[in-house]
């Protein structure tokens, strides 16, 4: 139930539909006549899209998440397993033309690939099932496999996970399968301003992982002010950056994590 409320909240939540839902408030506002309520509602719809479109605050409030976990020092012999968190394919494309379609988040598997061949040694253990409110679409960890196999890893390297939905399952699912294989002492894998909530979670359930973020947004060195020059790409920032933090202080109200912002 959790896990369909969040994505029916983050449905409404997220920054161009709170601005669409704010005038539609204002609309009624007006056609009933209660003009303080339409004037707010309209002001507050107009002030959330200047914001995600016109400013770098979205890329501010994304940096600040990229840049708490640095890459962890590799081990002694390099790492014994790998794991790796979905989001990384376009699984409704996948599955209705096949290949390989990958989404932003894609350079988590593109950097698995290379530490794969890096330490031929090392165990892979992709975590994500079919994350959609349908649940008709393979899941990650399902077109991970023919992913791999594409580029000479062999199956019996990979340890699939295909049942979590979110965050939160990926950590506790990967608990049980790190456990039953006898692993420890792993890489974690997956975009820069999601360590922190993936760290968090890991932690919480006893998992020492070693975090290696990949699939940077930002250049590190973004500061708040206006910009003009490319207001999708700010939308498509701050939209990452306000379901991210949200996604901190859900985990962190719901006592999943310890801290509000891990580091």
């Amino acid at each position: 139930m959790t896990f369909y409320i969040s994505k029916i909240f983050w449905l409404v939540a997220q920054p161009l539909s709170l601005s669409f839902l704010l005038l539609v408030i204002g609309l009624f506002a007006g056609l009933l006549k209660w003009n303080r309520i339409r004037t707010w509602a309209s002001l507050a719809a107009a002030l959330v899209l200047f914001v995600t479109l016109f400013t770098s605050t979205g890329a501010v409030l994304l940096q600040q998440l990229e840049d708490r976990f640095a890459r962890a020092d590799l081990p002694v012999g390099g790492p014994s397993c790998i794991i790796t968190l979905g989001g990384g394919f376009e699984s409704e494309i996948v599955t209705a033309r096949g290949g390989f379609e990958m989404t932003q988040a894609g350079d988590r598997f593109v950097e698995t690939l290379r530490l794969a061949r890096d330490f031929p040694t090392a165990r892979i253990l992709v975590s994500g099932g079919d994350g959609s409110l349908s649940g008709a679409y393979e899941g990650d960890a399902v077109i991970a496999e023919r992913f791999f196999a594409a580029f000479g890893i062999p199956e019996e390297r990979l340890i699939r996970e295909t049942e979590s939905r979110d965050t939160f399952e990926n950590a506790a699912n990967t608990e049980t399968l790190l456990a039953s294989n006898g692993l420890e002492n792993c890489l974690l894998v997956t975009s820069a301003f999601h360590m922190p909530r993936s760290m968090g979670l890991f932690r919480e359930l006893g998992l020492t992982v070693l975090p290696w973020p990949t699939d940077y947004r930002t250049t590190g060195k973004a500061s708040l002010g206006l910009d003009f020059t490319q207001p999708s790409a700010n939308s498509q920032l701050m939209t990452t950056a306000v379901r991210e933090w949200t996604g901190l202080l859900f985990n962190y109200l719901a006592g999943r994590t310890q801290a509000f912002f891990p580091q």
